[in-house]
């Protein structure tokens, strides 16, 4: 299963595509499409919109997980990042993308072990579970790949709960 994970956010929305095979995931590519703040919104949409489409004519995903918006005290920020959440999800329905949308938390727990992980560990723990030579940069690209790792996860402990279900 080929995973095409997502972090996003307007100025910055971080993909990753990792490879999952059994219970080894392999990353095979990241990185980010950034936006400049004094570009119209229409055109940052769209530059979001279209790098995702490449991404995924790049490297065929079949699955996306993207993370959830996490609705703090700023509510003018997560309006833009639901703006390029949207986008970017447009984009993978139009390639027929099945979607797993997952909360900070979850990724976090996922990936780390612990909801309140920081991104440090977070970091740390994906260079170590892709096995990459080096810590994932920008930290976008790096969350984007905990939520390819974390949609895995859950999809493989999915599965096996259905085995054993059907074998009882």
């Amino acid at each position: 299963m080929i995973i095409l994970g997502i972090d996003p956010g307007l100025a910055h929305t971080g993909w990753g595509v990792v490879e999952s095979r059994g219970s080894t995931c392999r990353a095979r590519a990241y990185g980010c499409v950034a936006t400049k703040s004094d570009e119209p919104i229409d055109q940052r949409l769209g530059k979001i919109y279209r790098e995702i489409q490449d991404v995924i004519h790049r490297y065929g995903p079949t699955e996306l997980a993207i993370e959830n918006i996490y609705f703090g005290e700023n509510s003018r920020s997560a309006i833009a990042t639901a703006q390029a959440r949207g986008a970017a999800i447009v984009a993978c329905s139009a390639a027929g993308l099945a979607v797993g949308e997952y909360t900070p938390m979850q990724i976090k727990q996922a990936v780390v072990g612990t909801g309140a992980a920081d991104k440090h560990q977070v970091t740390y723990m994906v260079k170590t579970l892709l096995e990459l030579d080096h810590e994932p940069h920008p930290d976008h690209a790096a969350d984007a790949l905990a939520a390819a790792v974390c949609h895995a996860n859950l999809v493989r402990t999915k599965a096996l709960g259905e085995t054993r279900r059907s074998c009882a």
